[in-house]
């Protein structure tokens, strides 16, 4: 954990809401610092949406090395080489961000949930539970164990024990039941503890079916990652869901948060990776740049996405091999850089659950057995496709759900078994699309994806080809050979093309703890044993 700012110190969130307070009775006091108050001055209502602004910060930035590693995006060559992310030779001060901005987020919450239960506002306290759970899940899929139950507690407890994955995920499903059952026993008027709510609530407006709905999605994205641990019932939590009766994010219905973004404060994702509030262009737009065999996938499947994933450069819709040694013909702005479907502007509303990965997510549950009535497998596909077309602003979908006559080893339209290897290649089918609709909107889905499902699981196919050294790996758009210049082949997917690379090098499985824990935390890192890039996820049974 960040121990100076977590246990010491005063999350960034309150900080910078209590800054912008308005005058108070005492704060001329010269002996008071009003800057830095301490969690007894500030209210749920007002920590809540800065928040939810926070969580939909963690989702948008922190992402850029996976963003390469999923063949997304990769480095312009006006820049020299990144040789430990391009080698995959992380350390303990590598994506430190993540962990920093999950706890710092869970500590805002935590102030929410207690002053709110102490206030009676159930509805504060319910989203606050929902969204500790969204970020846990996200520590453990990055880093496993991570503190749990002993996080959160300030200097309490300077130095929380470390859970298991598996127990975190566990408790992880009974806190969002908790979270849907405060919101649904809520009551809302003018004058109790949760009003102001549809204002506060930047995400929902105060809409307790779409977080029932919420809530229950997070909950499947969680069985679907461990969908082949036993330990979890699926049958037993899908029946819980079912229980509950308000189903999943359905069509339109995506989880993002708008706190009344512009141009001057504007969406995190536009802020990091598109324009600065002057409206400069940001560095990461110059650095990251399409990514060869990402680009050539969305054309070789006819994806009207590509254009809307991907912005051409002066070269055209052309990408560049992750880890090419700096050339000119790779140099920005000759390449594609980032779309305006996932760049969208600086007001528009920041994604942390789209509704297509709802679908996808139903999609897969559906094709495994866990859901036994309601559409199809290929239906909810289908929808989840529509979903993602109309999130990334590319209309209609029809004519690319029609195109499966041309390459009939990608179902669009029937009976996912039409793959190779029968239901195996539904799979493949459902798992893929996932990867074109995430691109640069959730890119930790897609690496979950790609860990967590065995390479036997989506027949001859490469999109989760954990290897990442076949020579007979998929053929690109362009059907060229690797020769050095853009829109050019790689020696296979997912796989960098540094020259610094060993043969024994891949794509890790899993961030290492931040140096801080093994400063700061020592005896409860080394209890989790030698962790190693390749230290796998309790979920990850490859």
């Amino acid at each position: 954990m960040k121990l100076k700012q977590l246990i010491y110190g005063v999350p960034l969130a309150v900080l910078l809401i209590t800054a912008g307070s308005s005058c108070r009775k005492g704060q001329f006091n010269i002996n008071k610092n009003i800057n830095q108050p301490t969690d007894s001055s500030v209210t749920y209502d007002v920590v809540l949406p800065a928040a939810l602004h926070a969580s939909g910060t963690i989702v948008a930035s922190p992402w850029g090395p996976i963003q390469n590693w999923m063949s997304f995006w990769a480095r312009s060559g006006t820049y020299a080489p990144n040789v430990i992310e391009e080698t995959y030779s992380i350390t303990t001060g590598f994506g430190n961000a993540i962990w920093n901005a999950c706890y710092d987020n869970n500590y805002d919450y935590q102030i929410v949930a207690s002053k709110a239960a102490q206030a009676g506002a159930g509805f504060y306290e319910g989203i606050a539970r929902i969204m500790k759970a969204h970020n846990f899940q996200i520590l453990v899929d990055v880093y496993g164990n991570v503190p749990y139950t002993q996080a959160l507690k300030g200097s309490g407890n300077p130095t929380p024990a470390y859970d298991n994955g598996l127990a975190i995920y566990q408790a992880l499903l009974r806190e969002i039941d908790a979270g849907i059952a405060l919101i649904k026993a809520a009551v809302v008027t003018t004058t109790n503890a949760n009003k102001n709510i549809a204002t506060n609530d930047i995400m929902f407006g105060g809409d307790k079916t779409l977080w029932y709905k919420f809530g229950n999605t997070l909950k499947l994205r969680m069985l679907i990652h461990a969908y082949a641990v036993g330990a979890i019932n699926k049958t037993t939590e899908i029946g819980i869901i079912n229980t509950e009766g308000s189903g999943y994010l359905g069509v339109g219905e995506n989880a993002q948060v708008q706190p009344g973004y512009k141009s001057d404060k504007p969406n995190p994702f536009y802020n990091t990776y598109i324009a600065n509030t002057a409206g400069t262009q940001t560095a990461n737009n110059v650095y990251y740049r399409a990514n060869d065999w990402g680009i050539n996938y969305y054309a070789w499947d006819g994806d009207p996405r590509r254009s809307r994933v991907y912005v051409a450069g002066s070269g055209g819709l052309i990408g560049v091999p992750y880890g090419l040694p700096p050339i000119t013909a790779n140099a920005s702005p000759v390449l594609a850089g980032i779309g305006p479907g996932v760049g969208k502007t600086n007001a528009s509303a920041q994604a942390i659950l789209t509704a297509g990965e709802s679908f996808f997510l139903q999609a897969e549950a559906r094709h495994r057995g866990w859901i036994t009535s309601g559409a199809s497998a290929a239906t909810l596909l289908n929808t989840g496709i529509q979903e993602s077309f109309t999130y990334l602003g590319a209309g209609s979908a029809a004519t690319y759900l029609a195109f499966n006559a041309s390459y009939p080893d990608v179902d669009y339209t029937g009976g996912l078994a039409q793959g190779p290897g029968g239901p195996v290649g539904g799979l493949f089918t459902i798992l893929s699309q996932k990867w074109f609709a995430l691109n640069a909107v959730n890119t930790l889905e897609v690496w979950t994806d790609w860990r967590r499902v065995p390479y036997s699981e989506v027949a001859t196919k490469v999109l989760y080809n954990n290897s990442n050294a076949s020579t007979t790996n998929f053929t690109y758009g362009d059907g060229g050979a690797y020769t050095g210049t853009p829109d050019s082949p790689g020696p296979g997917p997912f796989r960098s093309v540094s020259p610094q690379i060993t043969a024994s090098d891949n794509i890790p499985v899993r961030y290492l703890y931040p140096q801080t824990e093994y400063n700061y935390n020592t005896a409860n890192v080394a209890a989790q044993g030698t962790i190693t890039r390749y230290s796998r996820i309790f979920w990850d049974l490859n």
